[in-house]
């Protein structure tokens, strides 16, 4: 290895031990919470010394504020579909697509943010009252254009997404019970799929589009 190729050995081990973490730190707070998860616990899970956690992560609130910024920047850009889309069939049909495969692929994400909201937003709640209150505010716009065109009915664009966001995240949220009326076994691919096809037709049914 040069010289030249030691600066980019170390930013690949940096991202790969952040990775890492913040993967077992998800799941450790997803089963433990804030309160019950300890650095300890997840440098366990990691597989990692206490300390590498501490270089990377000064405290466990930093780690955790990361974990629930992470979720949340994956969200918003799910949200991309609906900006530059046709009509509210493309964009908010794209959007429950996306919502739901983050269910099915961040599911301890998912419900790190729902215990942390559940319990009042102990530590995230300048991140509700900010970033969320903005971005909820610029998807409502997009919808409430769809609605003064004509392209779909009428329906407050608010309760709208609380809805899309209720429905999409319980199958993460709630993924144990879904597995137990499932015979005990996680959806399969083909289930999956039939899932996301049936929320999308409610939902564009319920607003006039399909």
């Amino acid at each position: 290895m040069t010289a030249q190729d030691r600066p980019l050995r170390r930013a690949e081990i940096r991202r790969e031990r952040e990775s890492l973490i913040l993967k077992a730190a998800e799941k450790v707070f997803a089963e433990a919470g804030f309160g019950g998860a300890t650095m300890q616990l997840i440098a366990d899970m990691a597989g990692l010394p206490k300390a590498n956690l501490h270089y990377y992560f000064a405290t466990k609130e930093d780690l955790y504020r990361q974990v629930v910024r992470n979720i949340f920047e994956i969200w918003l850009h799910a949200a991309d579909s609906m900006d530059g889309a046709a009509g509210p069939a493309e964009g908010i049909g794209a959007y429950i697509d996306a919502k739901m495969e983050i269910s099915r692929r961040h599911p301890f994400g998912s419900k790190v943010w729902a215990s942390e909201v559940m319990h009042g937003a102990p530590v995230i709640q300048d991140y509700l009252e900010t970033t969320l209150r903005d971005w909820t505010e610029g998807r409502a716009q997009v919808i409430q254009r769809w609605i003064d065109a004509g392209l779909m009915a009428p329906c407050d664009p608010k309760h709208l997404l609380y809805m899309l966001w209720a429905t999409t995240q319980h199958y993460a949220d709630f993924g144990h019970q879904i597995e137990t009326l499932n015979g005990g076994k996680p959806l399969s691919d083909k289930q999956w799929k039939a899932a996301k096809d049936g929320v999308k037709a409610i939902v564009l049914r319920g607003i006039g589009v399909l």
